[in-house]
């Protein structure tokens, strides 16, 4: 029976150490997984794992599989030029396998990077992160959602910021969200509701119009907040927001200037938006 030709194995010589070298960035790449806190996985997470684990075991076993006994050459008549002149050829088109080490060990590199490459999480999955899969949250309008700062402003317009009406989409998808404001009349009422009408936050967004809240003290918005009992309340007042600490699990305090809070249960950011990314 005739055995395969010599480039033949030295091709599958050259395909065992590509494969090792990828099985050792496996395990490299393993390792930094198992670095991450069990508790931050998600399901997509433990499958990535589990798949790399199988990735390895099937690589071992490749490379461990037992190579077919040689067999014995028979004489051979010395090679005529021809013949010489095709196994120096040979000789020069298959080197060593440990000359291109180095380029054997990037292209494994590369097209481990190229398979495992990450993937942006989108502006839903950032928001639940954040959230820490909290369901029902309250948010003032003022200085948050709307770009007036006060309730004076509020009798003659309101306008809703830009800037942060694709996260409060996301948040009106899977939380039970509540919109609250301090207001001075009936016409300011009218103007936040039409305004967040034509932002198409009551059609786009799971938000209804009995749940924007109105009250006439700041008072008035720490009792719809402990009335309702949220996972998250989103103000700009750090009086409130220090009322709030001993009921409330978490709150995000919206300031241009960094408050510095002793509780960890109360985060800052600039803005809602900026918070979530």
């Amino acid at each position: 029976m005739a055995e395969p030709p010599s480039y033949l194995s030295s091709f599958k010589d050259e395909l065992i150490q590509l494969i090792k070298r990828l099985g050792t960035h496996l395990a490299l790449k393993m390792s930094n997984l198992f670095s991450i806190s069990l508790q931050k996985l998600d399901p997509r997470s433990v499958g990535a794992i589990a798949g790399l684990a199988v990735a390895i075991i099937f690589t071992y076993r490749l490379t461990r599989s037992p190579a077919p006994p040689t067999r014995r050459q028979p004489k051979r008549q010395a090679p005529t030029t021809s013949s010489t002149a095709i196994r120096t050829q040979s000789n020069i088109t298959l080197m060593p396998s440990g000359v291109y080490s180095s380029s054997e060990d990037l292209r494994a590199q590369n097209t481990f990077d190229e398979f495992f490459q990450p993937v942006k999480p989108t502006l839903g999955q950032i928001v639940r992160q954040k959230l820490n899969e909290g369901r029902k949250v309250t948010c003032r309008l003022l200085g948050v959602i709307l770009e007036e700062s006060s309730p004076e402003e509020l009798q003659t317009k309101a306008t809703v910021r830009p800037s942060v009406l694709d996260v409060l989409l996301e948040i009106t998808k899977f939380c039970d969200l509540y919109l609250m404001e301090r207001v001075i009349d009936d016409e300011s009422e009218k103007n936040v509701l039409l305004a967040l009408e034509n932002a198409g936050i009551f059609t786009s967004g799971g938000l209804v119009k009995d749940k924007v809240l109105f009250c006439s003290t700041e008072n008035g918005r720490t009792s719809f907040v402990r009335q309702l009992e949220p996972d998250w309340h989103i103000d700009t007042n750090p009086e409130i927001v220090s009322q709030l600490a001993r009921f409330i699990k978490y709150q995000l305090h919206v300031s241009p200037v960094k408050t510095e809070w002793t509780t960890g249960k109360v985060l800052s950011s600039p803005s809602l938006e900026q918070f979530f990314g």
